[in-house]
């Protein structure tokens, strides 16, 4: 057994990647604002490769919440450092703070560049990867590569803040960088036949034909914001975007939320990992 995979089933026997895990927390800024997650292994052969990062954390005088979700393919080393690392990255850039759009971009490409030089250690396949960052319970700064989504409910009316990045929309630039995209073998559009996403982090073999830059956006929290959904795309092959936010209208424990939309998108007939991170804010 290698070193890697020691430490993995170590975090596999503290709970941090098991086949049903789920947390919930809530700000000290604001009673208001709290957050919840739950995730759900597929019914499939492979360790669980969907991981999640939920959390409240003071720095200084402000306090951030930190929210991802980590979803791998052909890996579950590369999700597992990037819910270790990335959040990291993005805070020691020098200008998080007046520049939080800019500090993301950067971080992608710094921590994608890490991953590719730790290719020997962390092998093959790769990760997608959505963020979101609650600056002092009113500013929101998402990012995100892949498939992974965020969806922000204001009035009950959802409103999607990150960018699904398929290979057929980005089929253009694919073929710039000298590769191409193929239905074969099945129906899904993938990258040299190979990935059905078009960004992503690591993946070494295909990396001169994918990107890492991150679609990233700005949204401020007012008293219409309701809450935020982000989940791996187990969750949204299945199900709409308001479909998403109509599911837990109702519900005001935010990890009973997240729940409740793993177990919709089983009922669905989702055969994917499914992860998902709910925060509420009323």
């Amino acid at each position: 057994m290698t070193g890697r995979e020691i430490l993995h089933k170590m975090k596999e026997k503290v709970g941090l990647s098991s086949s049903a895990d789920s947390g919930k927390g809530k700000s000290k800024m604001s009673r208001n604002i709290t957050h919840g997650f739950h995730l759900v292994k597929a019914k499939s052969h492979h360790d669980m490769e969907d991981y999640v990062v939920a959390q409240f954390k003071e720095v200084d005088d402000n306090e951030l919440g930190l929210f991802a979700i980590f979803d791998g393919h052909l890996s579950h080393f590369i999700p597992d450092y990037l819910r270790s690392h990335l959040f990291d990255t993005i805070l020691k850039e020098p200008n998080f703070w007046t520049e939080p759009e800019n500090a993301m971009r950067r971080a992608y490409r710094i921590t994608d560049t890490k991953i590719l030089e730790k290719a020997g250690d962390l092998g093959r396949g790769g990760s997608t990867a959505v963020t979101a960052i609650l600056i002092n319970c009113q500013k929101l700064v998402v990012a995100n590569v892949g498939d992974s989504r965020v969806v922000m409910c204001k009035n009950g009316v959802a409103k999607q803040l990150s960018v699904d990045h398929e290979p057929s929309t980005e089929r253009e630039d694919i073929e710039n960088r000298g590769g191409f995209v193929s239905t074969f073998p099945g129906d899904v559009p993938r990258v040299d036949g190979q990935l059905a996403v078009a960004r992503a982090f690591g993946d070494k073999n295909l990396k001169e034909h994918l990107s890492s830059e991150p679609d990233v956006a700005m949204e401020m929290i007012d008293d219409d914001t309701d809450c935020i959904i982000l989940a791996s795309d187990g969750l949204w092959k299945v199900m709409s975007n308001q479909e998403a936010v109509d599911t837990i209208k109702n519900i005001k424990d935010a990890r009973s939320a997240a729940k409740r939309l793993t177990e919709e998108a089983l009922n669905r007939r989702s055969s994917d990992d499914i992860s998902c991170v709910v925060v509420k804010f009323q």
